[in-house]
C-alpha cells in the first residue's frame, strides 16, 4: 500500500472485481442457512410430536384467551415460528439498509469530507431497501395474524367474544388499510431518496462539477427529516406493535439507536473486507479511527436508551409497562432472562471495553471483531423484541439462525452487486482530496 501524504492529482478510479470465490461464499452462507433451517424444522416438528398431548391437555386446564385466539386464526406454530423469524430478520436488515443512507445523508448536510472514502459502501447498503420492502409487505398481508394480535377479527368489535377495549382504544390508528398505507409509505420515502442521492452520485463521477453535490446537500436535508419521523413510526408499526398493549415513549429512539450502530458496524466490516482484499488503498487508520468512535459512542447511547427506558418503567411499576420487562426477564419459564443480559454483555460491556482505547479503534482485527459482535448483538435485540409477544414461549434458535443466514447471503450478494457497479473512490466529489489525506 502507497502512502500518498503529498499527492495532490484528483484520486484514481478503484474498481472492484468481484473474484468468483466470494459469489460462492456467499451462496454457501445462503446453503448452510437452509441446511440449518431444515435442520431447525425437523427438531421443531419432533419437539412438537413429544410435546403435542401435554400441550393440549395445559391448553383445555387454562391456556390464556390470547393464546387461544392466536391459535384459532394463525397458523400452526412452526409455521408462525418461520413467519415470525422472516419478519424479524427482516426488520433488521431493512434498518441496516436504510443507515447506510441515513449515514451519508448526515455526511452531506455536515459538509464532511472525512467520510467520502466509505460512501460508496453506505450507498450499496441500500440494496436491500426494495427487495425487502417488498418483502415485508407480502409478510404482512399473509402472516399478519401470526405476528400481530390486534389484527385478529373482533378484538376491536364491542360484544365480540375476542373485544379488549385497550387494543380497541388504539383502533384509530391500527387498522389493516392505515397500517398497509404507512408502510408503504415509509419502505417508498427510504427506497426513492436512496436511489436519489445515488443516482446524483453516479453523475458526478461522470460529469465532475459541484452541482451535484450541492443537489445531493439539499436532498438529503429533506430525507433527514422525513427519516426523523418515519423511523419512529416504522418502530411503532413494525416492532412495538407486537406487544399491542405495552407502550413506550422511548421506543422510536430505542430501535433507531440498534438500526445504527448495526448500520455503522455494517459500514466499517465491509470497509475492513475490501482493504484487506486490496481496495480502498486511500483508507488508513485515521478512517477506522473515526468509525470506531463512532461505534463506541453509539454503544453507549443504545445503552443509555436501553436504561433509560427499563428504569423508568421499573421505577413507576405500572402493570400495563412492567409486563414487557417481566416476560423478558422471568416470564415463559425463564426463556428469554439469560438472553436479556446477554443482551447489555454483546451490545454495551463488550464494544466499550473493546473499543476504549485509542489503538485499539486502529487495528483491523480487532475492528472486525467488534463489529461482528455488534451485529450478532443486535440482531439479538431485535430478537429479544419481537419474539416474547409474538411465540410467548415457542421460541426456538435454530430456524431463526437458518434464516438470518439466508438473509445475510442475500444482502451480501445484492451489496455487491452494487460496489462492483461503480468505482469505490467517488472521484469527482469536492471533498475527496480532504478524505484521503484525512488524519485525527
Amino acid at each position: 500500500m502507497s502512502t500518498l501524504t503529498h499527492h495532490h492529482e484528483p484520486a484514481a478510479i478503484e474498481q472492484l472485481e468481484l473474484d468468483p470465490k466470494v459469489q460462492r461464499t456467499f451462496m454457501a452462507i445462503i446453503g448452510a442457512g437452509v441446511l440449518v433451517l431444515i435442520i431447525g424444522i425437523i427438531a421443531a416438528l419432533m419437539h412438537w410430536g413429544e410435546h403435542h398431548e401435554a400441550g393440549e391437555a395445559a391448553s383445555h386446564l387454562g391456556a390464556t384467551a390470547v393464546h387461544d385466539a392466536d391459535a384459532h386464526e394463525g397458523h400452526s406454530v412452526l409455521v408462525r415460528r418461520i413467519i415470525v423469524s422472516l419478519w424479524h430478520s427482516n426488520v433488521f436488515f431493512i434498518g441496516v439498509s436504510v443507515v447506510g443512507t441515513v449515514f451519508m445523508a448526515i455526511q452531506y448536510v455536515a459538509y464532511a469530507g472525512w467520510s467520502v472514502i466509505v460512501k460508496r459502501i453506505n450507498e450499496a447498503l441500500s440494496a436491500w431497501l426494495i427487495p425487502g420492502g417488498v418483502l415485508l409487505v407480502v409478510l404482512f398481508l399473509i402472516g399478519r395474524h401470526d405476528i400481530f394480535h390486534w389484527t385478529h377479527e373482533g378484538i376491536m368489535t364491542k360484544g365480540s367474544a375476542t373485544y379488549d377495549k385497550i387494543v380497541a382504544g388504539k383502533s384509530g390508528f391500527l387498522t389493516l388499510g392505515f397500517y398497509l398505507i404507512r408502510m408503504i409509505s415509509y419502505l417508498t420515502i427510504w427506497a426513492v431518496f436512496s436511489w436519489r442521492l445515488r443516482q446524483l452520485s453516479i453523475q458526478e463521477d461522470l460529469n465532475g462539477g459541484t452541482s451535484y453535490f450541492h443537489t445531493s446537500v439539499k436532498t438529503a436535508a429533506l430525507f433527514l427529516v422525513l427519516f426523523a419521523v418515519t423511523s419512529s413510526m416504522s418502530a411503532w408499526d413494525w416492532v412495538m406493535s407486537v406487544d399491542v398493549h405495552w407502550f413506550s415513549t422511548m421506543f422510536g429512539w430505542y430501535v433507531f439507536a440498534s438500526w445504527w450502530v448495526s448500520g455503522i458496524a455494517a459500514t466499517t466490516l465491509i470497509a475492513i473486507f475490501l482493504k484487506q482484499a486490496g481496495y480502498l488503498r486511500f483508507m488508513n487508520s485515521n478512517h477506522f479511527h473515526d468509525l470506531g468512535k463512532l461505534m463506541f459512542g453509539f454503544s453507549i447511547f443504545w445503552t443509555y436508551v436501553w436504561f433509560s427506558q427499563f428504569m423508568l418503567i421499573w421505577y413507576a411499576n405500572l402493570p400495563e409497562e412492567a409486563v414487557y420487562f417481566n416476560q423478558r426477564l422471568g416470564g415463559f419459564e425463564g426463556r428469554y432472562t439469560w438472553m436479556f443480559y446477554f443482551n447489555l454483555v454483546i451490545n454495551f460491556a463488550f464494544p466499550f471495553l473493546a473499543l476504549m482505547t485509542r489503538d485499539a479503534k486502529r487495528q483491523m482485527i480487532i475492528m472486525k471483531i467488534v463489529c461482528i459482535a455488534i451485529l450478532i448483538g443486535h440482531w439479538s435485540d431485535f430478537y429479544l423484541m419481537i419474539m416474547p409477544g409474538t411465540l410467548k414461549g415457542d421460541n426456538g434458535f435454530l430456524i431463526e439462525i437458518g434464516i438470518a443466514m439466508i438473509f445475510l447471503g442475500a444482502f451480501l450478494i445484492l451489496v455487491t452487486r452494487r460496489l462492483v457497479s461503480a468505482s469505490l473512490i467517488p472521484v469527482n466529489h469536492p471533498f475527496v482530496e480532504e478524505s484521503v489525506h484525512h488524519t485525527t
